[in-house]
């Protein structure tokens, strides 16, 4: 049966909007070219989309060409402003941006172990207001009907811990601060006409190296998250899986070898998370006699893993550094092989900051060793995007979600 006429217009509408979202401006002419409408119809809907405010002329295509089919149209980014949040146990980033993306302003706030519940959660809804008017002071002027800065239109926020697939609120679980738990509640208080969200840490992160990372060319594959602590997100199919109770990926909790006991539903202790924490690497290297002053400004295990790679640059007999490496990749073998036996992904990403730093000397080892311990062929890679993934993620999905809102009117 074929489309009816509305119907027909709200696809081809789509398909330009997503075509300028990806490629960035285009003439009228590139629009037909990808698109493979008619020249009439692409004209019909550039007219609807200027009027509906969702594009705008933004400049020429080429000194050489002039008139209306030269017009480049693009987005109007500043019909939205998104904020995106990495909540960390210390501390949380925030950052602002347009409908396209462009980062307008960001900043980060420390939290305090002794700080209550009420005030940490006033600090951090505090530091959203005050990028969000940082953004709107520093970007261009809003575009006609975009709300004031007090009216954030989505809010993506990253953290640790289960989301409730039912509720897609944050589960209570064992070792996370309570304000965790409370602060897309107060965020939705504070701006009322915002679409607030929040997702695993590690899942964000997944969305993040696939877009814009080092799974841009894989949509089947499994992110280990290396950072304070451990974490998995697992892609099949280019879907993100998040299992029956929202806990596909907790990898802290699996049981492995070298570990002094069992984890239990209440405390990881015990399972890969004893292995691969920020906490055990930075005892792992201090045995073997790594050190290295850190800033605060990453976990420590990052540091020492980058410093560890360094000193073993071109080295032929292994040294403190190198033996350090090489425990630590036979300590991440054991989790990136018992993920592989189960999936078969294909493809594991070392993600978060730890990933970052130990580069491709540290997914090489971890990769030899999964090689010599599964018969299933798994190309292990590190992460390109460190510990911004999170906040990446984060700001994609308030991006996606915002526009799935406003262009619906185009589908109208």
């Amino acid at each position: 049966m074929p489309a009816s006429p509305s119907t027909a217009r709200a696809i081809n509408d789509r398909l330009a909007l997503r075509l300028l979202q990806q490629e960035g401006p285009l003439t009228a002419g590139q629009l037909k070219q990808l698109t493979g409408l008619s020249r009439p119809t692409v004209a019909d809907l550039v007219e609807r989309l200027t009027e509906a405010a969702l594009i705008e002329v933004v400049g020429e295509a080429g000194e050489q060409r002039r008139g209306p089919n030269a017009r480049l149209y693009g987005i109007v980014a500043d019909r939205a402003r998104l904020a995106a949040l990495d909540v960390r146990t210390d501390g949380v980033a925030v950052v602002v941006a347009d409908l396209v993306g462009r980062v307008l302003a960001e900043a980060s706030v420390p939290i305090g172990g002794e700080t209550g519940t009420g005030p940490v959660v006033e600090q951090a809804v505090a530091l959203v207001e005050r990028v969000a008017k940082e953004a709107e002071a520093s970007g261009a002027p809003p575009h006609a009907g975009v709300r004031g800065w007090g009216s954030l239109h989505t809010v993506g926020i990253g953290a640790p811990g289960l989301i409730d697939p039912a509720t897609g609120e944050l589960r209570d679980s064992s070792g996370l601060p309570a304000w965790h738990r409370r602060l897309a509640a107060a965020l939705q208080d504070r701006f009322p006409e915002a679409h607030v969200s929040i997702d695993n840490e590690a899942n964000l992160a997944a969305l993040a190296e696939q877009r814009d990372g080092a799974a841009r060319d894989r949509d089947t594959f499994v992110l280990l998250w290396l950072s304070y602590g451990t974490g998995a997100a697992v892609v099949l199919d280019g879907a993100l899986r998040r299992g029956a109770s929202g806990g596909t990926g907790e990898i802290g909790f699996l049981p492995v070898p070298g570990t002094t006991g069992l984890p239990s539903a209440t405390d990881c202790d015990g399972g890969f998370h004893s292995l691969a924490g920020s906490a055990a690497i930075t005892e792992l290297a201090r045995r073997h006699g790594v050190n290295v002053t850190t800033t605060g400004e990453e976990p420590p295990a990052a540091a020492l893993v980058r410093a560890a790679v360094e000193a073993t640059a071109g080295e032929r007999t292994p040294s403190g550094p190198g033996r350090f490496l090489d425990e630590l990749a036979d300590r991440l073998a054991v989790g990136v092989a018992s993920v592989v036996a189960i999936l078969d992904p294909g493809c594991v990403v070392l993600g978060g900051e730890v990933g970052q730093a130990g580069g491709q000397e540290l997914a090489a080892r971890v990769e030899e060793r999964v090689r010599r311990m599964s018969p299933l062929v798994t190309e292990v890679r590190p992460g390109a995007l460190g510990g911004g993934a999170v906040l990446r993620g984060a700001l994609l999905t308030a991006r996606d979600r915002a526009q799935d809102d406003l262009f619906a009117p185009a589908e109208r």
